[in-house]
């Protein structure tokens, strides 16, 4: 895997020469396809885990709850450390946050195996160390997810968040067969090991790729400050809102098919547990035929009309699957369902990916996916109780009808559309030439002081609220706007900031995209030289 060495950077025009935008254009790229592959062979073993993980309970500890507490643990983490690993994202270089992670998992997995092999796991140990399991899973996503666009083209993102959909959704379709095949013939131990070794390889094209390291003046943000950092932003981002909003209502919605399917397949269907995985193969390898026509979709709609055909047409298989306990159409339901749920989602962590600049990427993703596992929990434990008391059919029908009357909300949280935004840093707030200030110094209050014609006051007040808007997302904790009663023409605008290093930041974090609502706010301006700016650092 020497090629890897070769890479340098995040991927440009300038700098691609493989081939044009075609589906399987990521794939050309040498650092993308060697981490493809891993991750494929990855999820893979992952899958096998599970259902040796699953089988060895049984054997270990035979009731329902403590195998039950497998599959729990295994996801739990992800609602722990998903957002702080996200942050971690975006503090640290991901190549080597990767690195720690697939190591944890390798040394883990190997203990497992190491452990069953000689016969010393016990219940509680097999759930601990599946727990941990799942803690690497959680710091891996959200650096794997805001590394894409360091390795292809941005009009290659759609693609290369498709190919991994499709890698996991085939990996989730044979991974599962493997693993049974394997625990049955070799045992839990032995699989458990091989799954090692698959992160052995992750490690291995890990460490083979030369990631070029981000250079700042600044030092990096403090954990819990870059959390509540990411927060505000999603808090103050029109598009990063629309996008958790749409993403939590269709998971919500959509969960009720996964999480009915095993009392479908036993009680509806009466297939049995081959049905079962029948069934659960079907979706995922209609999840590898959704994730090719991504491309070819993206042509012919809009990101948002593709959100929202896609709910329509996976809403039409719950109803259908209610309606028609047969298993033809429940086998072709499923097909029809995994192929519309990868489109969406793969619409969804798109828009997550190129709605936020490079510095917030990584938290942002993190709670996109936050959303998605928070939903399908949400769900789960929504829809299993609603069809305890009613039926499988009713609740089916109902999930099916609030996706559906869930899209008016596309009317106001519409998904961006386009393939890129003028995201990069702008000096738009010029850095304040002051020296001697301890970086950790404030709160700061940050004064801008305006003179207009009073006659525009009213449209002056208007175009100050999408500064109002740049200045809470990008890290102010206060804002506001004053005139002055003596002299109408006299706007003070005042925002405060944490500290001083946090004001330092701020002047970082404004883009090319932000540029009109600072010139619109100062063309307002008559005073012959700029508005005056002064800081005033809280006295101690």
């Amino acid at each position: 895997m020497a090629y890897l060495a070769a890479y340098g950077g995040p991927r440009t025009e300038q700098s691609h020469t493989s081939i044009d935008g075609s589906f399987l254009a990521p794939l050309h790229e040498p650092v993308f396809l060697a981490l493809f592959g891993a991750a494929f062979a990855s999820n893979v073993g992952t899958w096998m885990q599970s259902v040796a993980a699953a089988w060895l309970m049984t054997s270990l500890a035979p009731n329902a709850l403590m195998v039950g507490l497998v599959q729990t643990l295994s996801g739990l983490p992800v609602f722990l450390f998903i957002i702080p690993a996200g942050a971690l994202a975006d503090l640290i270089d991901r190549r080597r946050l990767l690195l720690f992670a697939q190591g944890w998992m390798f040394g883990t997995a190997a203990l497992l195996g190491v452990l069953t092999m000689e016969g010393l796991v016990t219940p509680w140990i097999l759930l601990s160390l599946t727990f941990a399991l799942g803690i690497g899973s959680a710091l891996t996503n959200p650096a794997w997810q805001s590394t894409l666009p360091d390795l292809v083209m941005r009009k290659e993102l759609s693609s290369a968040v498709a190919l991994n959909s499709i890698q996991f959704n085939l990996a989730r379709a044979i991974g599962p067969a493997i693993g049974g095949v394997l625990v049955a013939v070799i045992g839990a131990g032995h699989s458990f090991l091989i799954n090692a070794a698959f992160f052995a390889g992750v490690i291995a094209v890990l460490c083979a790729w030369h990631r070029a390291r981000e250079h700042s003046t600044l030092p990096a943000e403090r954990l819990f400050a870059a959390l509540r950092a990411g927060i505000r932003y999603a808090r103050y981002s029109s598009r990063m809102t629309a996008i958790l909003v749409r993403t939590g209502l269709f998971t919500l919605g959509g969960s009720a098919l996964s999480a009915l399917l095993p009392l479908i397949a036993r009680y509806e269907l009466r297939t049995g547990a081959s049905g079962y995985g029948e069934l659960l193969g079907l979706f995922g390898v209609g999840g590898v035929v959704g994730g090719a026509l991504v491309p070819r979709i993206r042509g012919l709609l809009s990101r948002n009309n593709t959100l929202i055909a896609s709910t329509i047409i996976y809403a039409a298989t719950m109803a259908l699957v209610a309606r028609v306990p047969d298993v033809v159409p429940a086998f072709a339901a499923m097909f029809i369902g995994g192929a519309v749920w990868v489109i969406a989602m793969t619409s969804l962590n798109v828009s997550a990916q190129i709605a936020v600049p490079h510095w917030v990427v990584g938290r942002a993703l993190a709670m996109y996916q936050f959303m998605v596992q928070g939903g399908i929990a949400l769900g789960g434990l929504m829809w299993g109780a609603n069809a305890s008391r009613t039926s499988i059919s009713i609740t089916l029908n109902i999930a099916a009808l609030f996706m559906v009357f869930g899209l008016a909300v596309a009317l106001r949280y519409r998904l961006p559309e386009a393939e890129s935004f003028a995201l990069e840093p702008a000096e738009l707030m010029p850095t304040p030439n002051i020296t001697q200030i301890n970086t950790d110094a404030g709160p700061v209050m940050v004064s801008i002081e305006y003179e207009i014609n009073p006659a525009q006051s009213r449209e002056f007040r208007q175009a100050m609220q999408a500064l109002r808007t740049i200045r809470l997302r990008d890290g102010a904790i206060f804002w506001g706007l004053f005139s002055d009663a003596a002299k109408p023409a006299r706007y003070i605008e005042y925002f405060m900031v944490e500290s001083w290093l946090e004001h330092l930041r701020q002047h970082t974090r404004a883009t090319e995209e932000d540029s009109p609502a600072f010139q619109q706010a100062r063309q307002f301006h008559l005073g012959p030289t700029p508005p005056i700016v002064s800081h005033e650092i809280a006295a101690r």
